[in-house]
């Protein structure tokens, strides 16, 4: 398996077409995607303009690409000190990790609602978070990623679950069995969801919400 760091060599290379560039991006994605795959995907086809046209601006990919690296990079450098202080923490008979170890990633069950600053802004946000957000929510209300207090929404727009997520930036704080008793109600969701996917993964939403 190749590395991120040669799938972000292929993005810039000029010399390629731009869709293998942007299949060099995507699989970057696979490796590191602190909002999960899609939500970051979209993230970064606004951040970067990502066209549905890549020839219209095939720069766009370097930088989504750069964008992402920074944000990887931050992490990178908080897990190598990580290691540093748990190595001692070993020695001295600490069984339970203090602090847990930096988070990669946490859930934007919303692909398309997540937070709108550059990556590297949020990742801070994101490595002290924990996987398991179920209850994360902190005391006073305020959301441990963006810091807002502006409480909580549902959303069941996939069909296979209903989640309660911050109503600031869409942070996936728990989940529950999906809303929806009728069976054909669900594959209706479900299959609108597909769609809404397949939109992101073209850019065809974008190119609506700029008519």
């Amino acid at each position: 398996m190749t590395s991120f760091a040669t799938h972000r060599l292929r993005v810039h290379d000029a010399g390629r077409p731009p869709y293998r560039r942007l299949s060099a991006l995507r699989t970057c994605l696979t490796e590191f995607a602190p909002y999960g795959f899609y939500a970051t995907y979209h993230h970064l086809c606004r951040s970067a303009g990502i066209p549905r046209d890549l020839d219209e601006d095939p720069g766009s990919l370097v930088r989504a690409v750069e964008e992402l690296d920074e944000a990887r990079r931050l992490w990178l450098a908080e897990l190598a000190s990580w290691k540093t202080g748990r190595r001692a923490q070993k020695r001295a008979g600490v069984r339970r990790p203090d602090p847990p170890q930096p988070s990669q990633g946490l859930f934007w069950p919303d692909p398309g609602f997540h937070p709108g600053g550059r990556l590297v802004e949020v990742m801070p946000a994101v490595m002290r978070g924990r996987p398991d957000l179920e209850g994360h929510q902190g005391r006073d209300g305020a959301c441990p990623v963006c810091g807002a207090g502006r409480g909580t929404v549902e959303w069941d727009g996939d069909g296979y679950g209903r989640y309660t997520l911050c109503a600031g930036c869409g942070l996936g704080l728990g989940r529950r069995p999906p809303g929806l008793p009728d069976v054909r109600e669900r594959v209706e969701v479900r299959s609108a969801f597909r769609l809404r996917l397949h939109l992101i993964w073209t850019r065809a939403e974008e190119d609506r919400r700029r008519t």
